[in-house]
C-alpha cells in the first residue's frame, strides 16, 4: 500500500469516528423521520403523476375506441348510399383509430399496473414510516435511560476515588484542629481574666457540687440504705471495744483497791 493510500485510508478512519462521536441517537432518529416525511411526499407526488398518465391514456384509449366505432358507423352509411368509395376510407379511418385505441390500451393497462405498484409502495413506506415513529419514542426513551445508567456509573466512579474521601479526612482533621484551638483559646482566656483565687473557690464549688449529684444517685439506687444497715454493726464493734477496756480498767481498779484494804486490814488487827 502506497503513503497515499495510508494517508487516505487513516484521514477516512479519524473522520469516520468523528462522526460516529458526534452522532446523537435522538437527533439522528428525529432527522431520518424528517427525511423519510420528505421522501413520501416526493412518492406522493410521482405517484400521483403515474395515476395521472394512467388516466390520461385510459382517455385517449377509450377516445380512440369511439373515434373506430364511429368510422365504422360511417362506413356502413357509405354502403347504404352505394358509395363503396367513401366507405373503404371510412374503414380505412377505422382501421387507424382501432390500431391506436389497442396501442393506447396496452399503454394504459401498463401504467395503470405501475400505478398499482407505486401506491402499493406508498403504503408500504408510510408503514414503515409509521412504524419508524413509534420506533423512535421507544429508541430515545432507550437511549435516555441508557445514559442515566451511565451518570449514574461515572458518578459512582467518582465516588470510588480515594482521592475525595482523603480530602474528607483532611477536612475533618482541619477542624478538629480549629476546635481544639479554640477551646485552648478559651481556657487561656478564663484563666488570665478575673481572680484566680475565686475560680479555684468556683472549681471546689463545682466538685461539691457533683459530689453532692452522686450522694444523690446513689439514694436513689439505694446504695446509702445498704451502707446505713452496715454502720451499726460498725457501731456495735466500737462499743465492744470500749467495753472491754472499761471492764478492763475496772479490774485493775478493784484489784489495786482490793490490796489496800487488805494492808488497811491487816494494820487494824494488829492494832486490835
Amino acid at each position: 500500500m502506497g503513503m497515499f493510500s495510508r494517508i487516505g485510508t487513516l484521514l477516512k478512519a479519524n473522520i469516520n469516528d468523528l462522526i460516529s462521536k458526534a452522532e446523537d441517537p435522538e437527533k439522528i432518529l428525529n432527522q431520518l423521520i424528517v427525511d423519510m416525511r420528505e421522501q413520501l411526499i416526493d412518492a406522493k407526488k410521482q405517484v400521483a403523476v403515474a395515476i395521472a398518465d394512467e388516466k390520461k391514456l385510459k382517455k385517449q384509449y377509450e377516445k380512440e375506441n369511439k373515434q373506430a366505432q364511429e368510422w365504422e358507423k360511417k362506413a356502413m352509411m357509405a354502403v347504404r348510399a352505394g358509395r363503396d368509395d367513401l366507405a373503404k376510407e371510412a374503414l380505412q379511418r377505422k382501421k387507424e383509430h382501432s390500431e391506436l385505441s389497442s396501442e393506447y390500451k396496452k399503454q394504459w393497462e401498463a401504467q395503470k399496473n405501475a400505478a398499482e405498484k407505486l401506491r402499493s409502495s406508498l403504503r408500504q413506506l408510510n408503514d414503515k414510516i409509521e412504524e419508524a415513529k413509534r420506533k423512535k419514542g421507544l429508541l430515545i426513551a432507550r437511549k435516555k435511560r441508557a445514559e442515566a445508567q451511565q451518570n449514574i456509573q461515572d458518578t459512582m466512579a467518582g465516588l470510588d476515588d480515594t482521592a475525595a474521601f482523603d480530602a474528607f479526612d483532611r477536612m475533618e482533621d482541619k477542624v478538629d484542629q480549629m476546635e481544639a484551638e479554640a477551646e485552648a483559646s478559651s481556657e487561656l482566656a478564663g484563666e488570665l481574666s478575673g481572680d484566680s483565687l475565686s475560680s479555684k473557690f468556683d472549681e471546689l464549688e463545682g466538685d461539691h457540687g457533683a459530689d453532692e449529684s452522686l450522694d444523690a444517685l446513689k439514694a436513689k439506687m439505694g446504695m446509702e440504705e445498704g451502707a446505713e444497715a452496715e454502720e451499726p454493726e460498725a457501731d456495735f464493734s466500737f462499743d465492744e471495744e470500749e467495753m472491754e477496756e472499761e471492764i478492763q480498767i475496772d479490774e485493775e481498779e478493784t484489784v489495786s483497791a482490793g490490796g489496800g484494804d487488805d494492808k488497811k486490814r491487816g494494820s487494824w488487827d494488829e492494832e486490835g
